[in-house]
């Protein structure tokens, strides 16, 4: 275990203001948006100093296991889409107007890496410092389910449902960066379930467009 910097009160407050930071984020101006949240992640995991595992060997078991869970999740959504009620909610689902921007900027940049920097390596390793692994990277998840609370309001969508579901995501990809030992794993499990979605939904309103000219 490395030396404890911040203590119960410094890891609480970074927990409050990652939640606090998802609140003000979408004030932000859209062409700094994404810019800042990835900055605002680094800078995360160069005062924390937090471990990434983005070098071998474990690097190769992130990518292993990353890509397998990846793989998992791509067939799922695919699988989910022939559903009439997933495709509804698909088919009216909010996109950007530019889906290059959307898919290779926003979501791998914007959402994979400053996330998975900021709670599954910034805030877990701080977190597992000071109230041990298991404890941790609960409150990692659960701060990262209540930094959904923002998103679910200006989407419409269900607070408590959305805040349960994106916890118990962000507490699976805990344990993948945990289990394989490096950051590569979760990136890859949250970029294959969120630009899967993305495309899919891309690909069911450009359908749904085509069909009824």
């Amino acid at each position: 275990m490395r030396d404890n910097r911040f203590g119960r009160a410094g890891t609480s407050a970074l927990a409050a203001a990652l939640v606090g930071w998802s609140v003000a984020g979408p004030r932000i101006p859209t062409p700094w948006r994404v810019p800042m949240h990835a900055a605002v992640a680094t800078i995360l995991l160069m005062v924390t100093g937090a471990p990434m595992g983005l070098r071998p060997p474990r690097l190769w078991s992130g990518l292993r296991l990353g890509s397998a869970v990846a793989a998992v999740a791509v067939a799922g959504i695919a699988t989910t889409t022939l559903v009439p009620v997933v495709r509804q909610s698909m088919a009216g689902r909010a996109v950007p107007d530019s889906a290059p921007v959307w898919l290779l900027w926003q979501i791998p940049v914007g959402t994979v890496w400053a996330e998975e920097a900021a709670y599954r390596a910034a805030l877990t390793s701080v977190a597992a410092d000071t109230f041990g692994a298991s404890k941790g990277r609960l409150l990692q998840a659960a701060a990262f389910g209540l930094s959904h609370i923002a998103d679910a309001r200006a989407t419409g969508e269900p607070v408590l449902p959305t805040v349960l579901a994106t916890g118990t995501a962000g507490w699976f990809f805990g344990w993948l960066a945990n289990r394989s030992g490096s950051l590569l794993a979760p990136m890859l499990a949250h970029l294959a379930i969120n630009a899967s979605g993305a495309g899919a939904a891309l690909i069911l309103q450009r359908r749904l467009l085509s069909s009824s000219r």
